[in-house]
């Protein structure tokens, strides 16, 4: 996706967030702030990728902070609010007559677990505080059937995850997957290293998704969505033979627009007018949307 005019604000928004997570310097806050405006005025071009030029953004203000992981004691609360969810979301599962499809569900409302900008979460417990209702929400875009006929002849699936907390309701994505099709080889995909609260490595093995699935790997580099220029190779490999690749979040869809990878699948919650806009869709719905 290319970056918008809202972009400039959110982006912002969130670097500001960082700072004051990171420190109580004001000085340093405010060299962060400064530092990161300066850097988007100059790389702000309308013909560039909203993940590409959010990634520069990002690593500067955590150089600018001396911190590697300011989102660390957010992350680890989230994934605790999420894994208390989850008796109640395999309640849900054994109720359905289409278990993938709840699950779909449930796995983009841990979408909801994102912090610093507009339309996601403001503190970890929201979850639970706005789960039932999200859930009753249901999906606005449902393309969940043309994903299920992908599956049944499907070998090899790629799953991108995306924030901490949402990865917890991705593990019961993953068993229900293996579920529907136990032949396929099924391989998430986490951070290559901590960038705002998105899942690393080390939630994936704390969280023992080698339980579920058949192989880990992990995007390389510190980027939001995904750097097509620094992939390595071993995962250049994995989407060269993914037969579907699915998406989780926003950050994803930014990137992965941006190719020509199909079919896509994107489980995300559309909360901001950019990728509402870019997928034509209505804002703050539950979106499955498969990209052929």
């Amino acid at each position: 996706m290319k970056i918008q005019s809202e972009c400039i604000t959110c982006l912002l928004k969130r670097i500001i967030f960082e700072a004051e997570l990171s420190t109580d310097d004001p000085l340093l806050r405010l060299k962060t702030i400064q530092n990161s405006c300066k850097l988007l005025d100059e790389l702000y071009n309308p013909n560039s990728s909203s993940a590409d030029i959010a990634t520069k953004v990002h690593r500067l203000a955590y150089e600018t902070l001396g911190d590697d992981d300011p989102y660390l004691e957010l992350k680890n609360q989230s994934n605790k609010i999420a894994q208390a969810l989850v008796p109640r979301v395999n309640e849900l599962i054994e109720c359905s007559d289409d278990p993938l499809r709840i699950t779909m569900l449930v796995s983009i409302i841990g979408n909801l677990m994102d912090f610093g900008i507009s339309g996601a979460s403001t503190h970890p417990e929201i979850l639970s505080e706005v789960f039932e209702d999200t859930f009753a929400e249901d999906l606005g875009c449902d393309d969940t059937e043309e994903i299920k006929e992908l599956l049944k002849n499907s070998k090899n699936v790629i799953l991108f995850t995306d924030n901490c907390g949402e990865i917890v309701f991705d593990k019961i994505l993953c068993r229900e997957l293996k579920k529907f099709n136990p032949k396929i080889h099924l391989t998430i995909v986490v951070k290559g290293e901590p960038i705002i609260s998105d899942a690393t490595i080390k939630d994936a093995i704390e969280l023992k998704f080698n339980e579920i699935v058949d192989e880990i790997l992990n995007t390389g580099c510190f980027a939001i969505g995904l750097d097509f220029k620094k992939t390595p190779l071993e995962l250049i490999k994995a989407l060269e033979k993914a037969d579907l690749i699915i998406c989780k979040g926003m950050a994803n869809y930014e990137a992965f627009s941006e190719t020509n990878h199909r079919p896509v699948a994107y489980l995300l919650r559309t909360k901001c007018t950019a990728i509402a806009n870019s997928m034509e869709l209505p804002l703050n719905i539950n979106v499955v949307k498969l990209y052929k």
